[in-house]
């Protein structure tokens, strides 16, 4: 068939579903976000926000690919019955991605439609990066393993940056900091995922809005020992009462940011916790890929929060990270994001990047129509 020109990205969130019409050279034709209320979204208003021409193909985030499916493939009965029994692997996120799909599929059942998947840009991680210290047999009988998440936003940042240095991605070694309400950084090296700080699942990793990221199993077998904490009650907590919620009260990094510059002391205090998880990670990033060329930083807190950059790259110095400071503090509208902010003559390039996965999911639609 003949390359697509006009794609719909459809890509369900926690809260919301985004809907992206891309015309020729992908340029933006229309944008929704859909509120999801308990995990599915409305029939009557997606029906009126696609109430357009049908577009040549469509383009559906899943969040978790498993390990059936390593990288985006068309849509059909069997791929669509493998996604629900994958459920199990990511309750939270996965049946959003269903309802969406099912919903989209109702109203375009003749567009062809390709899954582009988070996990998938992960599956390459070596299996010193993926295995658990677990028993051989726990592993096994229940697929227990380190996935990684975001993988949409690394593969785009990647290829981006790669454009803007004028270099193939093969030739460099980035870290790519995904710092958004939830958050994730990737050890990307010949554009391959060596590892990342996300987990068996999305609570892994960096302080994020609502999300803890790594806490000790001990500290939580303690709450169920000693305290009767029941597993719903702490599965919800860690995922929607702790981050920076927990941390300062609010979820929303501009006002921690803001308090801590008035002198809020729990401001402060989430904000230093904030800095050094996501100092020591990129770090760790750094050391898995033996060196570093390149650090990105994309997602909403990413893109937005020059006060995080900088205080972040205070830190890694000693990596040759140095930020500029003009340039860190400047541009943030859409479509003038994209750039470097680190100085010239420091070892390492430092870039922004608007996340775009509706770009990369584009850019793999194409991919598997054109296989056919």
């Amino acid at each position: 068939m003949s390359p697509p020109r006009r794609i719909l990205i459809v890509n369900a969130g926690s809260s919301s579903l985004k809907l992206r019409r891309l015309g020729d050279h992908d340029a933006l034709v229309a944008s929704h976000d859909l509120p999801m209320t308990q995990g599915r979204v409305d029939r009557l208003a997606l029906t009126r926000a696609l109430a357009a021409a049908p577009p040549d193909a469509i383009g559906h985030r899943i969040v978790h690919g498993g390990r059936r499916y390593l990288g985006p493939v068309r849509l059909d009965a069997t791929v669509e019955r493998d996604l629900r029994q994958l459920v199990d692997l990511a309750p939270l996120h996965q049946p959003k991605s269903i309802d969406a799909l099912e919903a989209v599929q109702a109203i375009y059942p003749d567009v062809p439609a390709v899954a582009s998947f988070d996990t998938a840009f992960h599956a390459s991680m070596p299996v010193a990066a993926t295995t658990y210290a677990l028993p051989r047999e726990w592993r096994e009988r229940w697929d227990l393993r380190r996935y990684g998440f975001h993988g949409l936003s690394h593969a785009y940042a990647t290829r981006r940056v790669g454009e803007l240095l004028g270099r193939a991605p093969t030739t460099f070694r980035a870290v790519i900091c995904h710092l958004g309400a939830g958050a994730s950084l990737a050890a990307v090296a010949g554009v391959t995922s060596l590892d990342t700080t996300m987990g068996f699942t999305p609570l892994d990793g960096l302080v994020m809005a609502t999300r803890s990221g790594s806490v000790d199993p001990g500290l939580l077998m303690w709450l169920q020992e000693h305290v009767g904490m029941p597993a719903q009650e702490m599965a919800a907590t860690l995922e929607n009462r702790a981050g920076l919620l927990g941390l300062s009260g609010t979820p929303d990094m501009a006002v921690v940011i803001a308090g801590a510059k008035a002198g809020d002391g729990v401001a402060t205090v989430a904000l230093a916790v904030y800095l050094h998880r996501l100092r020591a990670a990129i770090a760790a990033m750094a050391a898995a890929m033996a060196g570093l060329d390149v650090l990105v930083f994309t997602g909403g807190v990413g893109e937005h929060a020059p006060d995080v950059r900088a205080a972040a790259c205070e830190g890694l110095a000693f990596l040759g990270v140095r930020v500029d400071p003009a340039a860190n503090a400047g541009p943030s509208q859409p479509g003038a994001i994209d750039r470097e902010i680190g100085l010239p003559e420091a070892p390492v390039r430092v870039f922004v990047i608007e996340a775009r996965e509706d770009l990369q999911m584009a850019h793999e639609v194409r991919q598997v129509l054109a296989r056919g």
